[in-house]
This record gives structure tokens, sequence and C-alpha cells, in this order.
């Protein structure tokens, strides 16, 4: 009896001990496939990652200055042309007489910022088109020969979306005036023009670089139409409109206000420009006239949460996140701001600031149903015989109004071009919709930069033009006649 309980005790142990073991096993097989998806999913992270650099940031480490695949591009093709959308040469490279490689800009400081240049680093399309410019797509055939005769491949040309007209007419009506303009199609976000003042020859670039870089306060280099940030000055009565839109739920028809030339609010004052009264004035007519009174009464209606919501729609306090250097636009007004911070900050002064470029995407997102499509330069790479290798299509940034608030404010703009500041834009062969500014700049108050931003044809746009012109004064004086010269070049072709 003993016996028979001593083998049952013993079978049971093997039992045990043979579970332990498979329990041990299975474990152990648990452990290794985990290790092995681990080991899946980090080749797959590996991969993928990339990807990625290759198909989205190869061009940016390539455009490194520090990378030394440039150096071997360069030593192997020659750097290709830059062309105007009809086929201008912008930027290409010579060889001299003794063999060396000059870039040349033929149209010198016309394209200045907006080309850039490819010496002493690399600005403008030179940047955005380098990788292109430094491949060369030739054919094989050629490319062999000219392996076997130590020649260089002619690298690819970089089409751009700018136009040589309006280009030369934008430059001519800046004239002496430092400052910006910005010319873009609405529907397709193709850049037709962009001009910056003070400029400079990029052909001379190597020999004054020492003195507009270590001169203080130097500026020159520096394109104002995506980099530099002003005070909007009454062209920020759009956002302050819109936001007054937004709260009362699209009825306008209630507003009215006796204009004597000033406003004061809890013993803050704001005064008109020049300071004209404009009488009894609804907010059609407050808009039109660019009544800072109004405006300011607008301003300090308005729920603060709901002002900044607007202006965070309208792209300010964000990084633009374009390929191309872009200032960063700021709005600063808390919701616990001062009444006259308020009221400062309703007519575009106080210290909010914004880039010829933000205000151009918003104004053509205005003509564009509220949809900002994405400004770009370059329209098509192609190889020196003219073949395409690739096509830029246009890309929606973002939509940032809704098409009924679009719509109220391409009205609201129609009737400054009809009864208000952009007067000298009516009766022409085409309709127009824009805003003037008057942005104070320093303790001066007749000190002003005169703004102008807007598009035509109202009911189907198709050039919309944004223009800052430093320490020039009124907007309707200044700014409005230099956007007609760029509204006539382009109907007239």
């Amino acid at each position: 009896m003993a016996k028979k309980k001593t083998d049952t005790e013993e079978k049971l142990n093997q039992e045990n001990t043979k579970e332990k073991k498979t329990k041990k096993k299975q474990y152990r097989n648990r452990e290794l496939w985990i290790i092995t998806y681990l080991f899946v999913l980090l080749m797959f992270a590996v991969i993928g990652n990339e990807i990625y650099f290759v198909y989205a940031k190869s061009e940016t480490a390539i455009n490194n200055s520090y990378n030394p695949r440039q150096e071997l591009l360069a030593s192997k093709n020659v750097r290709g042309k830059i062309l105007t959308a009809d086929g201008e040469v912008l930027a290409q490279t010579v060889r001299g007489d003794d063999g060396n490689e000059k870039r040349v800009y033929p149209y010198g400081s016309l394209f200045s910022h907006v080309v850039g240049y490819s010496t002493k680093g690399k600005t403008g399309v030179e940047y955005l088109g380098n990788i292109a410019l430094l491949t060369s797509n030739a054919s094989i055939n050629e490319k062999i020969q000219n392996e076997l005769s130590a020649q260089k491949n002619i690298g690819d040309n970089v089409v751009t979306t700018l136009d040589l007209s309006l280009q030369q007419a934008a430059y001519d009506a800046l004239g002496v005036y430092d400052g910006a303009i910005i010319v873009t199609e609405p529907s397709t976000g193709r850049i037709l023009a962009m001009v910056s003042k003070p400029d400079f020859d990029p052909n001379e670039i190597a020999e004054i670089w020492d003195e507009v870089t270590n001169e203080e306060g130097n500026s020159i280099l520096l394109n104002r139409a995506t980099q530099g940030l002003y005070p909007p000055g009454s062209t920020y009565k759009i956002v302050t409109a819109l936001a007054y839109y937004r709260q009362n739920g699209g009825d306008i028809s209630s507003y009215h206000y006796q204009c004597g030339g000033s406003f004061t609010y809890e013993g803050h004052r704001i005064n008109c420009y020049h300071g004209s009264a404009h009488g009894r004035v609804g907010f059609r007519e407050s808009f039109e006239k660019s009544c800072n009174s109004s405006f300011a009464n607008i301003g300090v209606s308005l729920d603060l949460t709901g002002l900044m919501t607007t202006n965070e729609d309208l792209l300010f306090n964000q990084s633009l996140g374009l390929p191309y250097s872009t200032a960063k636009g700021s709005y600063v007004l808390g919701t616990n701001a001062t009444s006259y911070d308020v009221m400062q900050t309703s007519i575009g002064q106080g210290k909010t600031q914004v880039s010829p470029l933000q205000l151009n995407m918003i104004t053509c997102a205005i003509a564009n149903e509220g949809v900002v499509m994405t400004p770009y330069l370059i329209d098509s790479i192609q190889n020196y015989n003219g073949s395409t290798v690739k096509q830029y299509r246009p890309e929606v940034y973002a939509s940032i109004m809704t098409e009924d608030e679009a719509a109220f404010l391409t009205d609201m703009m129609s009737g400054v071009v009809e009864s208000g500041t952009a007067k000298g834009l009516r009766g022409q062969s085409y309709t127009a919709a824009g805003k003037t500014g008057s942005a104070e700049y320093s303790e001066n108050k007749e000190d002003s930069h005169a703004w102008f931003t807007g598009f035509a044809p109202v009911d189907d746009p198709q050039i919309c033009v944004t223009i800052i012109v430093e320490g020039a004064g009124s907007g309707g004086e200044y700014a409005v006649p230099m956007a007609k010269r760029l509204f006539d070049v382009y109907f007239s072709k």
C-alpha cells in the first residue's frame, strides 16, 4: 500500500515537473515573440523615418550650408537658370575666359530679394530651388559623354510664378520709398510679384557683403514683404469688423455712432485721422471712412476672448510654416487689457504687428470665399532643354473664415472703393475691393506708414495686392495710386 502511494506521488511529481517545463517554455516563447515584435516595430520605425527624411527633409538637409554634398553637386553640374513665368532669365551661371563660373542676375536689383543670391549663402528662389538648380536631368548619353570628356552637366532650370511686367510695375510704383509690395493670385496662391526696398544688386553681393552685414541697423538684405513687421493701422479694421460680425450674429444694422472727431472712454481719448469729424455713421460708413472714433467704440464693446480667437484664426501669433523666411504677426492684447489698449488695438495701433505677406493672405482668403491657398514661388522644374521634370500645384493652406464672412468683408471693402478712402480705384474698367491704412509708428502723430490691401475684380477675384510704404503718410493718398498702377498693368494684359 505504501509502495502504491509512493508510485502515485512520483507520477504526480513527474507530471508537475513536466507542466512546469511546459509553462517555462511557453514563457520563454512569449518573451521571444515580444522581442521579435519590438524588433520589427523598431525596423519599421527606422524605415519610416528614412522615407520621411528622403521625401520631406532631405532638401532641408542638403540646403544646409555645412553639407558637403552641395560642393559635390556643384563640381559635377553647372547651376541652372531661374526664369520668370514667361521664360525671362532672372539668374544664370556664365563661364569667363579664365574658366571661372560667375552667377549673373540680368535684372539687377529688380528681383533682388525674391530671387535672392547664391554667394555668401543662399536666399530667395536661389535657396528654394537650390537642389534642382544643382541637379541635372540631361539625357543619360549626354551625361556619359560629359563624364568622359570631363565636362560639367547643365543643371535644371527653376521656372518661377513671377511676372516681369508686374514686378517692374511694383518696383517703379514704390519708387524712392522704402517698403514692400506683394502681388498674388488668390485662387491659387501664385506669387506674381514681390518687391522690397531698400534693395541691392545681387551681382555685387560679394563686394558689398561686409558693408551690409557689419553696419549696425542696415536692413538692406531684409525682405520686407515676408520678414517685415509693421503696425497694421486701419487695415486691421478688417479684423475688428470680423470680430464684431461674429459676436453679433452677423447683424450690423443696429450699430450707429456720432463721430465728432474723437472718442473718449474711461479717461482715454482716440482721435480720427487729422481730427476729421465723420458725423453720424453706421457700421458700413465707419469702415468706409476708416473712422477711428467709431472703431474704438466698437472695440470696447467686444468680448476680448472672442477677439483673440478671431486674431488666431487670421494667423496672428503663429508661424506661417512656409519654406521661405517669414515673420510671425503678433497680437498681444490679453483678456485683462486696459480700455486704452483695447481702443488702440481696435484701430490697428498699440502693439499689434503684421507682415505684408500675412495681410495679403488674409485678403486672399476674403477674395477666395474664406480659403487661403499656400503662397508659392516655383511653378515648375525643367531640364535645360525645356522638358518638365516637376510641376508644382496649388495647395490649400487653411480655411480661416466662412464663405458668409468672406462675402461680408468683400462687401465692406467694395464700399471703401466706391464711397470711402480708396476712391482712387473706382470708375475703372475693373471693379476693386480694398482697405487703406495709415499706421503711426513714432511719438510724432504725423509719422505714419501708408497701407493698402485689396483685390480685383470684385465678383471674380484674379489679383490680390498688398502695399506698405514706410513713412509716407495716408494709405489713400500714397498706397492706393500704387495699387491702381498694378491693377492697370494686370488688366491691360
